[in-house]
């Protein structure tokens, strides 16, 4: 529990913090005067106050927080060094910085695990690495470690032999035979079928172990770098095919993402470590998106008052905050309602499998 809490904390509190250092780093390049500058919310442990700056430390170590003068149009004096007293490419930069530090850190993260453990590549044996909630392999209790051994009494010696003969049975019974420690057991359970690129086979929601191989520094850095740009292509894409296709997004709430951080932290620092790359492009492409009251949306905002030529005002400001607080709010009971039906779902689909196998 404790292990889990504090990878929490860590994770949320490096994101959210670098993002709005990024935010803070660039207000100080352009002149910008920030009030207050904290690590973590709620009230303040310790503070000092350093020409303009109030820079503290607060309660709750979740994040940080920037406040630069003026940020808020109704209240602008005009000073020079305000937020909203600045041309609109320099208020664009600051809300760029934000997300740009969420993919440097991405970068950094991805770059560093490659770099000292080695290029992640899916282990031959056919011992399982991960298992996909909610799924046959899951409910029925296998869990990540498991040698399979034999796939309805036919001995297995590699993945791709294991992987053959479940392909083959789409939405049929299975029996899997396996080793968890050195002690055998067999277990009962019924694919579901998949499309893979055109092909329809049999999954049961597993995985391969993953093995490392050293690589060169160019190397290790250019596949950090393609790492952001697959996740972000990844989520792109996905949203795409969900909004063409009419379907429900499947995101992942505070709830679901504080479940992930804690298996990660359990089952290792380099996966923690790249949860931590994966959920930093998430929240920067996230910030990226064209929504009021976030740095896409200003993005918008600051772009279209350079190219028109035509200030912000103040009940324009109003409308599209307004807009941008149902919008996110709207995310946020989705992604949560979401999160909980998941846990339904998986606990339902336990309860099942264990009733299905006293039956037996």
């Amino acid at each position: 529990m404790i292990l889990s809490i504090l990878a929490v904390l860590f994770t949320f509190g490096l994101v959210i913090f670098l993002h709005e250092l990024g935010h803070f780093t660039v207000c100080k390049l352009t002149g910008i005067k920030v009030e207050a500058f904290s690590f973590g919310f709620g009230p303040e442990l310790i503070g000092r106050t350093k020409g303009d700056t109030r820079y503290s430390l607060r309660a709750v170590p979740l994040g940080g927080y920037v406040k630069p003068a003026g940020e808020n149009i109704e209240e602008v004096s005009g000073s020079p060094d305000e937020y909203f007293s600045k041309p609109w490419y320099v208020r664009l930069a600051v809300v760029a910085a934000g997300p740009t530090m969420n993919y440097l850190l991405a970068f950094v993260l991805f770059s560093g695990v490659i770099l000292f453990v080695g290029e992640p590549v899916p282990s031959p044996e056919a011992v399982i690495g991960d298992l996909t909630q909610g799924y046959p392999a899951e409910t029925a209790g296998l869990k990540a470690g498991d040698r399979v051994l034999k796939v309805d009494g036919s001995a297995v010696s590699s993945w791709a032999e294991m992987a053959g003969r479940i392909y083959v049975k789409m939405e049929k019974d299975v029996t899997i035979d396996y080793s968890r420690g050195g002690v055998a057991a067999t277990v009962k359970l019924k694919t579901r079928k998949a499309s893979d690129g055109g092909a329809v086979r049999g999954v049961i929601g597993i995985s391969p172990a993953i093995a490392y191989k050293h690589v060169p520094v160019l190397k290790g850095l250019s596949m950090g770098a393609y790492q952001c740009w697959y996740w972000t292509a990844f989520t792109v894409k996905t949203l795409a095919s969900n909004i063409h296709k009419h379907e429900k997004p499947d995101l992942a709430g505070p709830i679901g993402i504080v479940n992930i951080v804690s298996k990660a932290a359990h089952t290792g620092m380099t996966d923690l470590f790249f949860l931590i790359g994966l959920i930093s492009v998430a929240v920067g492409f996230f910030n990226l998106l064209p929504i009021p009251l976030l740095d896409g949306g200003w993005m918008v905002m600051f772009t279209y008052e350079g190219v028109f030529r035509r200030k912000i005002t103040p009940n324009v400001m109003q409308y599209v905050n307004g807009a941008g607080i149902a919008v996110l709010v709207s995310i946020l009971l989705f992604a949560t309602y979401s999160d909980i039906m998941r846990i339904v779902t998986n606990r339902a689909a336990k309860k099942a499998a264990a009733a299905q196998e006293q039956v037996k």
